[in-house]
């Protein structure tokens, strides 16, 4: 088979010789108290999956496993000793800044609320938006009754922003 063919990363993670480190961001490492405590419960479940995995590791499988869970476990060690604990409550509530909920309006007159977290706490489901992301970036540092433009590649978006809050 020609070697074009072959993704040599995920070949040798299967035969176990190497697993590739997961990046680490080069950003600052903001964390909500919210982030925070899942990063923690994260790092939880880990230990305990691992120490079960350990016990029962007789297999290939369980041992690609272990390895796996070891490597997930330094990235959150890693994440937890740079985390720089932002409370929310302690943000100036006139002006967008990391922890924010932001209600917006778009031209369209739909409304929407978004969540400026850390890079790990961010999930696009529940609109918690990184706070590195173009969305949070052109929110950031703007104020009630400000229109900002979210630059995306599907097309440009203007919000108007409606209201700023701050929860715990």
């Amino acid at each position: 088979m020609s070697r074009a063919f072959v993704n040599e990363e995920r070949f040798e993670q299967a035969n176990g010789k190497e697993l590739v480190e997961r990046p680490i961001s080069e950003h600052p490492n903001y964390v909500t108290p919210t982030g925070a405590l899942e990063l923690q419960t994260l790092e939880e479940s880990l230990i305990a999956e691992l120490n079960h995995l350990k016990l029962t590791a007789e297999n290939t499988f369980s041992k690609d496993k272990v390895a796996e869970i070891e490597r997930d476990l330094r990235y959150v060690r890693a994440r937890l000793d740079s985390a720089i604990l932002v409370d929310p409550t302690k943000q100036s509530h006139e002006t967008v800044l990391f922890g924010a909920t932001i209600e917006v309006q778009d031209d369209a007159g739909t409304q929407h609320t978004f969540h400026i977290v850390g890079e790990d706490e961010a999930n696009a489901s529940i609109n918690k938006v990184s706070w590195v992301s173009p969305l949070a970036k052109s929110l950031l540092g703007q104020k009630i009754g400000d229109t900002v433009t979210w630059q995306r590649p599907a097309g440009n978006i203007n919000l108007e922003i409606l209201d700023i809050h701050y929860q715990s």
